[in-house]
């Protein structure tokens, strides 16, 4: 059944200034390119502007030709005719900004809101429009239930309310997108809290004598945590367990695969496992847990005695920790013989070395964020180790210490690169005291 064709009618200011009615072009437009992948409309603002309308139905006489029906404000609703949901495919280019379909149309099966949900699925993005008859309400109301914007009667339709129709049709399309939009990003920060828990656990050091303190930064561009993570735990017999490791890129791929090694590590570490044979299972962990061959993490693992006096250290591709021993420069730990970052070679070895601590003293454990940025604004070297040690020196002759020396590690690494960094910083710090031992 043919739509009839909208009827020319004076508006009344009030009415376009209200609703924006517009005018209906008449002219069939020409074929155009395939479905749209931008923006509907190109982003051009509603309220005022032209707006164009791809109309589907079965009307060979064309009953959309009338002249244009320009608004107080000249706005005008450009109409492009479509036979079939084919040909509508064709022509549904990015300055359309709503489609009104047909929902008599033939061809499209037994099922009665078939053409619109073909509709739908060609052009989620687009605000859409249900034409059916007055006396079809029923179906009229389950196009909308289905996700068309608003219906219309073809046996009401005339100029001034199909232009107010597509016009608020535009906007409530716009509105349901951006709520969509905010409830993806609500999502979203709920899942980045998620992984920051996983990522970056409350230490579990009861009855332990040793402080702890620890600073998270994530590079520039990213909405989630990065593949850092670390943990620290006391095992019954009193020694106090520490990790830290970084997987290779950066994402909530790597994020969720950081958070299934520490996991991993403290159950591991809690079932008795250390040096080799730990880092060996927690290879095997990362390989099945991958999603790729090229992914690999590095890892540094400390295991410190009850006393507090000395250590034992694995490196798997990871920088060594930096120790600061009262009264003398810190330093690196012992970085010779470490192994190679887990997920690289099948029957890798990760030797475990025994270090000295000491009686008072401060290990910081590090991700290479931290030494991977410039050595200062507009250079080319980075700080490097050697750069940190410098850095770390002079902020312990200030006095600096726990959770003051890390933010200002990490705050001055950030403005000797200057700027942002490119990525993940992840800083731990265990001190023993020796008045406290």
């Amino acid at each position: 059944m043919p739509v009839p064709v909208p009827r020319q009618r004076n508006v009344p200011v009030a009415e376009t200034a209200h609703g924006g009615a517009a005018g209906v072009v008449g002219s069939r437009a020409d074929g155009g390119l395939g479905g749209s992948t931008g923006v509907p409309g190109g982003g051009s603002g509603v309220s005022g502007g032209d707006l164009t309308l791809l109309v589907i139905e079965d009307d060979p006489a064309g009953s959309f030709s009338v002249p244009e029906l320009p608004d107080t404000a000249g706005a005008r609703v450009k109409v492009r005719s479509a036979r079939n949901l084919t040909e509508a495919a064709r022509l549904l280019t990015d300055d359309v900004h709503c489609i009104l379909v047909d929902l008599a149309l033939p061809g499209t099966g037994d099922e009665p809101l078939s053409p619109l949900k073909h509709v739908l699925r060609l052009a989620p993005r687009h605000a859409v429009l249900a034409l059916t008859t007055s006396g079809d309400a029923q179906r009229a109301a389950e196009a909308v239930q289905l996700g068309a914007q608003d219906h219309l009667f073809r046996d009401e339709l005339d100029a001034r309310l199909l232009s107010r129709a597509v016009r608020y049709a535009v906007e409530r399309k716009r509105a349901d997108t951006a709520q969509t939009k905010l409830a993806e990003s609500r999502l979203r920060a709920q899942e980045n809290a998620r992984l920051e828990r996983g990522l970056l656990p409350t230490p579990l050091l009861e009855g332990s004598n040793l402080r702890f303190a620890a600073r998270y930064r994530p590079g520039r561009s990213r909405a989630l945590l990065g593949g850092d993570f670390y943990d620290t735990v006391r095992t019954p017999d009193g020694t106090v367990h520490a990790m830290i490791g970084d997987v290779c890129g950066h994402g909530p791929d790597e994020a969720a695969l950081g958070v299934e090694l520490r996991i991993a590590w403290r159950a591991l570490t809690f079932a008795g496992l250390c040096g080799d044979e730990l880092l060996s299972t927690m290879q095997q962990v990362l390989e099945h847990e991958r999603e790729s061959d090229e992914i690999f993490a590095t890892l540094c693992t400390v295991d410190i005695a009850p006393d507090g006096r000395r250590a034992g250290l694995c490196l798997a591709g990871h920088p060594s920790p930096l120790i600061a021993r009262k009264g003398k420069a810190a330093q690196l730990l012992p970085y010779e013989n470490g192994g190679p970052a887990l997920g690289l070679l099948p029957r890798a070895r990760w030797p475990r070395r025994q270090v000295e601590l000491g009686g008072a003293w401060s290990l910081m454990m590090y991700t290479d964020g931290l030494i991977e940025g410039r050595a200062g604004p507009g250079e080319k070297q980075r700080l490097g180790q050697e750069g940190m040690l410098d850095m770390i020196n002079r902020q312990l002759g200030e006095g600096l210490e726990g959770e003051a020396l890390l933010e200002s590690a990490v705050s001055e690494v950030r403005d000797l690169n200057g700027g942002d960094l490119t990525d993940d910083v992840a800083v731990l710090l265990l001190s023993r005291d020796r008045q406290t031992a």
